[in-house]
């Protein structure tokens, strides 16, 4: 079966780091093109110099004329997602976007709208559903050890990064703050497991040292209804961009298991340091930082239990991470052969849940979500 082509818009950080690593050891997949408005440049990286075997475009509609790529993925700015996207698709392509999928609800219902038309498939790039702790997670959850889910708070928090503080500006424009940024991650493991909410209640703050209406720190509230079950759980969104600690990512409290898991998946940090996702450390977490799982019977073989208790204490060995994950699983979806894993109807969602989450912190309120 011949290999899928791929054209990228964008040749930054994003491209480099997320994408390109795990695309070049598929072997369903070629990259063929490029855009990239930037001249080449001294002492910079280009496109032109790390694939000179790929074409090279300089606008978007050198790209989409280009009948030799098959699927595009965005990587650019925020702001210009779901415009690149829209373009993409109307030109016959498959696209995938880089998150945030889009600025607002009404530009991802638009862009999903178009991909319906044109009968081609817009994938949100929502990676960190291969994260290794996420995956592991994710195993839990399907097995139910867990019994009846009470609360679950999905963490997201960082330690004053230059890419986050660096933005001195009052204002806020839609894509803009760490709900775009890091939140829509969050929301949308939240919804793979949970689905959408029925109420939105959410605290808005900037904890940087000059006054922004873009947010740095927040905390979500997603509440249920339905069953009875989903009507007393609560579901905890959060992120703190000034937290000096070992990450706490997830806290999931249900009435028959507890897991708690600190520390993140290493992908990023291992493709910085120059490894290879072919390598076999590669995705791999530190046995310090696995979760623990407590369960009202053994389900684990390292669990032990506790004197006196009926409760079964012992750490989970984490899956390994691996974002390539993302691209076998797009593969299949465009030959037939099984539905996306990551949906744009869910990252749609996420997307509304940003919004009111704004709303609501402006107003004091608990929104519906509807």
């Amino acid at each position: 079966m011949s290999r899928i082509r791929i054209g990228i818009i964008g040749y930054g950080n994003s491209a480099r780091v997320f994408h390109l690593p795990y695309i070049e050891r598929n072997p369903d997949l070629e990259v063929v093109a490029f855009l990239q408005r930037a001249e080449p440049r001294a002492g910079g990286r280009h496109c032109k110099h790390d694939y000179p075997t790929a074409r090279w475009h300089r606008t978007i509609d050198e790209f989409c004329a280009d009948d030799n790529i098959d699927l595009g993925i965005v990587v650019t700015g925020h702001s210009s997602h779901a415009e690149l996207a829209e373009k993409v698709l109307l030109s016959g392509k498959h696209v995938v976007v880089e998150k945030p999928f889009a600025c607002s609800v009404e530009e991802a219902d638009r862009v999903i709208s178009i991909a319906r038309r044109m009968g081609k498939l817009v994938v949100p790039f929502q990676n960190r559903r291969y994260d290794s702790d996420f995956r592991t997670l994710e195993s839990l959850f399907t097995a139910k050890v867990f019994g009846e889910i009470l609360e679950a708070e999905f963490h997201h928090d960082v330690d004053a990064p230059s890419w986050a503080v660096k933005d001195t500006g009052p204002d806020w424009h839609p894509g803009e703050g760490m709900a775009f940024g890091i939140g829509c991650h969050s929301l949308d493991q939240a919804l793979a497991l949970f689905g959408r909410p029925s109420t939105v209640t959410a605290f808005y703050r900037t904890l940087r040292p000059f006054p922004s209406k873009a947010e740095d720190s927040f905390t979500m509230v997603l509440q249920y209804k339905g069953t009875d079950e989903q009507e007393k759980r609560i579901v905890w969104i959060k992120t703190n961009s000034y937290s000096k600690m070992i990450p706490l990512k997830y806290f999931i409290r249900g009435r028959e298991g507890t897991f708690i898991k600190f520390g993140e998946d290493p992908q990023e940090q291992q493709t910085y340091t120059g490894q290879s996702p072919a390598e076999s450390s590669f995705g791999v977490e530190d046995p310090s930082i696995h979760g623990e799982l407590s369960t009202s019977r053994k389900v684990l073989d390292g669990q032990h239990g506790l004197d006196g208790k009926e409760l079964w204490v012992g750490k989970v060995p984490s899956h390994r991470g691996d974002y390539g994950f993302f691209y076998t699983d797009l593969v299949a979806a465009i030959r037939g052969e099984r539905e996306l894993k990551v949906k744009p109807e869910t990252s749609r969602d996420g997307i509304q849940i940003i919004e009111l989450a704004r709303l609501s912190a402006a107003s004091g309120q608990t929104i519906m979500f509807s």
